[in-house]
């Protein structure tokens, strides 16, 4: 017997679509380019990338404060796992660190950011040293952003 997924790739033309998102598309969404929403979005897409390619089965639960910044990886997380909140398959975890725990297929794949210090607010141009800050995150390999464990 074929799985609902299967099926659906047969007679859907616009099911499971991927895409990889450019930093303009991220600020687009978000309203502007900050580092949190890039690594949610790295992170999200590594799990889609590495661990499961389904949003429907994937699931995420994002640790942060729930309060922006840190909240903002959400948006990223979302864009790049294809988890949303209407589907009702990514929640927010009250947590004093960020980290992303994603479930699919019977595993467990753990995304913990690594440490960075942004640029402090001067007050003079701060936004723009955010944006090019969260650009240069952008550009970085998946190793340099977050580590990468199976639990």
């Amino acid at each position: 017997m074929k799985s609902a997924s299967s099926m659906a790739d047969e007679h859907c033309h616009l099911f499971n679509i991927t895409k990889n998102y450019t930093a303009q598309d991220l600020a687009a969404f978000h309203g502007h380019l900050g580092p949190f929403i890039v690594l949610g979005y790295r992170m999200g897409r590594y799990a889609r990338d590495h661990f499961c390619d389904d949003p429907f089965s994937l699931k995420a639960a994002v640790h942060c404060s729930g309060t922006p910044p840190e909240s903002c990886v959400v948006d990223g997380v979302q864009l790049g796992s294809g988890c949303t909140l209407g589907k009702r398959n990514i929640e927010i975890v009250m947590s004093p660190s960020v980290q992303c725990v994603f479930t699919g297929n019977g595993k467990t794949l753990v995304l913990t950011p690594k440490p960075y210090t942004p640029p402090k607010d001067d007050g003079h141009h701060y936004e723009a040293a955010i944006e090019h800050f969260a650009l240069d995150l952008f550009n970085k390999t998946d190793n340099n952003l977050f580590t990468i464990r199976l639990a």
